[in-house]
């Protein structure tokens, strides 16, 4: 996109730079720069990730239109918890721990989002993920540790935000017997799903790059695709693998990669018919 197209969906889509900065983890005040034309010659990765923006917000547009009220396209659409009598945003992480252990909910910036039952498709994806990260570890004996959810992430340093990644891997200290794990992963693995789709890939991708997560994975079984973000430089990196692809695991430097193929494979097995051989 050329920057005068840029500047034309940003207004048809009806999102200010710091929405559009959530959508594609570019600075606003970059956004600012570069669709005033300040800055001559925006790096290619910033293009990217702004275009990548644009294509969010379209999406979930387009995803949520015809089921839901249009605002502004950028913003979460699941339903917040009904629990207490208390404002959203104003919840806690004593409002968290309260609810009942069979409740499978988040809590970001103070609003608690209802989790449903994933489905198999999703745990085959997350199954086979775990294997292949697990093997990476294993082989090389370093101090990271792969998690599956659920397990919480007290993700601020605040009391208003737990979340639980699909698969996150930790490479810091910590305790195996604490009850949370404090701070951000180093790489976080969603799976999206209909009722979470927007807040993986809108809102979480932002909270993961502000609290300093250096690796972020997307899986899409939907498309069948699987966007990586990382954030480890001055400007974000975007990077989109199909499921027949092999996607390095950046934060390994080199040591490990993920197949897809083999994960695409295993779940054509899986949706063979019943009584099939």
């Amino acid at each position: 996109m050329t920057i005068e197209e840029m500047k034309k969906e940003k207004e048809a889509l009806g999102i200010s730079n710091e929405e559009l900065s959530s959508l594609s983890g570019v600075p606003a005040s970059t956004i600012q720069k570069v669709l005033s034309g300040t800055t001559a010659s925006p790096r290619m990765g910033t293009i990217a990730a702004l275009e990548e923006g644009f294509r969010i917000a379209d999406r979930n547009r387009q995803i949520y239109s015809s089921v839901h009220e249009i605002g502004s396209p950028y913003m979460v659409k699941e339903e917040a918890f009904d629990y207490c009598p208390k404002e959203q945003g104003e919840y806690t992480l004593d409002d968290y721990y309260a609810i009942p252990d069979e409740r499978r909910v988040e809590l970001i910036d103070g609003v608690i989002y209802d989790m449903g039952a994933p489905t198999y498709r999703h745990q085959a994806i997350l199954g086979e993920l775990h294997l292949q990260f697990r093997a990476c570890t294993d082989k090389h004996e370093g101090s990271c540790r792969v998690v599956l959810s659920p397990c919480d992430v007290k993700l601020d340093n605040d009391n208003k935000t737990m979340v639980q990644p699909d698969l996150f891997v930790m490479c810091s200290n910590y305790d195996i017997n604490m009850k949370h794990f404090t701070g951000a992963p180093d790489l976080a693995v969603e799976i999206l799903s209909p009722s979470t789709r927007s807040k993986d890939m809108l809102l979480k991708s932002y909270k993961y790059e502000k609290a300093g997560v250096r690796e972020y994975w997307i899986v899409d079984p939907a498309e069948e695709e699987v966007i990586v973000y990382d954030f480890t430089g001055k400007d974000m990196k975007l990077t989109k693998y199909s499921f027949s692809d092999t996607i390095p695991i950046r934060i390994s430097e080199g040591k490990c990669s993920i197949d897809f193929s083999k994960i695409s494979k295993a779940l054509g097995k899986d949706s063979r018919p019943e009584g099939a051989g």
